[in-house]
């Protein structure tokens, strides 16, 4: 595709960031939403559920598809994609029960692992890495507008409709992109006909459910050294191990091992994994602060991410113009993450809004800055012939990072708060329950959640249904679960800051190959 003439590549390109804006748009509502979500459907003790299956499904997608599109071309996957995904998000918005939900997420994210992979494949097919830089800073900034929308507008619809039209209100955009796909994007022609690796596909797919499964369960709904965590994590290894020997000998491997002889690939994989592990994982839980700490409404609590939308949108933009014109990129991806770990220690010692703010502008500037360089980088490393399944072998890592990030956090999320809990009962900050009617003590202590804070109408309907001499008592309540709630994030936000600087140190020894001006010549690179 890249002997289209530019202006051909132009409306092609309007087409993958429709397409792109439908996947991330329905992503970025959902976060702002999704406390007062589970707040109404039940189930704290899943939340992390259903952000994990949503990135679990999406993972194992994006590694299969990588592949399969190299040889079959783009376009049936990218209107597969939006199809998947629009099924997915109408069955969440039927949701009555948070296993419904989990399962539904579950189906959704096949369909954004299927078309935000092959977005991303489809520009290294249009442009030389060079030009490249440039259209992938705008597919950022395309993401980073629905960032600044998404999270705002979920808010406001959360607090003023139903919940499952967070769900609903832009399947029409999707129907948009399944046309312009259907019509723009130029067909290709197959590739040689190539054997497809069902069973290291069937492998891989095993080992990763039972690994992100393992971290998901761990510390939550079984100990870390449970036989039900350890058989995991035993799986996942055994599956690999497995899958190693079937790729060995594949004709055709879904991810050949050859990739990782190459230290591009090897050193962008694993600062990818390491930087969407401690930005996810840490940046699902914000609205926690916002929302539970502070007291913020989720359309408010859109407003606080609004800053660290704008820094990427701008910062994105301009990073892909500066790459195209050095074909230069390693500085901006040290620069990106150290901004990155600047604005996670913010989160961790903010105590207003007005700092929660600050920090989500360095944090934007880092996004914007790091953001385009990885896939970029191991694009330009490998032949033309292999775009498919280096992009996906780099997405991959960046999604089981940010799906590994988001488990490890709940579950620490879940430990350190009831640590903080019973911390704060021991130490009498809570009400003496004992100086109550036990009646009143009952009606109080089910209040001992701070869950409850993420609820802000449920929770001023109880304090008003309150008796006068129990409104002493459940400010009291509130302020301690407050106070809780608040050291438990700043432990979550900790632990992305120190994953974000491990991510940084690695960053520091990418070697670095001016971007090439055409498609051709990736083989003669030595890597």
């Amino acid at each position: 595709m890249e002997s289209l003439s530019h202006k051909k590549k132009v409306v092609v390109m309007i087409a993958l960031m429709t397409s792109m804006f439908f996947a991330a748009i329905n992503q970025t509502l959902v976060g702002t939403a999704m406390p007062r979500i589970i707040a109404t459907l039940g189930g704290m003790e899943y939340y992390s559920w259903v952000i994990t299956i949503y990135m679990l499904t999406s993972t194992v997608a994006t590694v299969l598809v990588g592949k399969l599109s190299d040889i079959y071309g783009r376009k049936p996957f990218l209107l597969s994609g939006i199809v998947i995904f629009m099924v997915g998000a109408f069955l969440t918005g039927l949701s009555t029960t948070i296993f419904e939900m989990i399962t539904y997420r579950g189906i959704q994210g096949i369909g954004a692992g299927i078309l935000m992979s092959c977005t991303s494949m489809a520009v290294g097919d249009l442009f030389a890495p060079r030009e490249r830089a440039k259209w992938t800073g705008l597919m950022m900034a395309v993401f980073g507008f629905s960032s600044i929308i998404g999270p705002t507008l979920g808010g406001v619809m959360i607090d003023h409709m139903d919940w499952q039209w967070v769900f609903w209100a832009f399947l029409p955009l999707g129907v948009i992109a399944f046309v312009m796909i259907w019509r723009i994007f130029p067909k290709t022609a197959k590739a040689q006909a190539e054997s497809i690796d069902y069973l290291g596909s069937l492998l891989l797919s095993l080992s990763l459910v039972a690994l992100l499964i393992g971290f998901s369960w761990a510390g939550t709904k079984y100990a870390w050294g449970s036989i039900e965590i350890v058989s995991l994590f035993a799986a996942a290894i055994l599956f690999a191990v497995l899958f190693v020997m079937v790729e060995r000998k594949a004709k055709s491997p879904v991810m050949p091992l050859s990739l990782f002889k190459n230290k591009i690939v090897v050193n962008t994989s694993m600062s990818g994994f390491l930087m969407n592990a401690g930005m996810m994982g840490a940046m699902i839980y914000l609205p926690f602060f916002v929302q539970g700490v502070k007291g913020l409404s989720p359309t408010e609590s859109g407003f606080v991410n609004m800053p660290m939308s704008i820094m990427m949108i701008v910062l994105s933009s301009l990073t892909g113009r500066w790459i195209s014109k050095s074909g230069k990129y390693k500085h901006y991806a040290i620069s990106g993450i150290s901004f990155m770990v600047a604005g996670m220690l913010m989160m961790v010692i903010m105590d207003s809004i007005a700092m929660a703010l600050a920090s989500m502008c360095v944090f934007g500037i880092g996004i914007g800055l790091a953001m385009p360089v990885f896939t970029l980088a191991a694009q330009n490393s490998v032949p033309l012939d292999q775009l498919g399944v280096v992009t996906a072998t780099s997405t991959l890592f960046r999604n089981l990072g940010g799906t590994i990030g988001i488990a490890v956090f709940g579950s620490v999320m879940n430990g350190v708060l009831t640590r903080n809990m019973e911390q704060a009962m021991a130490a009498g900050q809570g009400p003496d329950l004992s100086k109550i009617d036990p009646a009143q003590a009952e009606q109080l202590g089910t209040l001992m959640n701070p869950q409850i804070l993420l609820n802000q109408p449920k929770l001023a309907e109880i304090e008003a249904s309150l008796p006068e001499q129990l409104q002493q008592g459940f400010v009291q309540l509130m302020d301690m679960l407050r106070s809780v709630l608040s050291d438990t994030v700043s432990t979550v936000f900790m632990l992305g800051a120190g994953l974000l600087a491990l991510g940084l140190i690695l960053t520091l020894f990418l070697k670095e190959i001016p971007l090439r001006t055409a498609h051709k010549g990736a083989e003669k690179q030595e890597v």
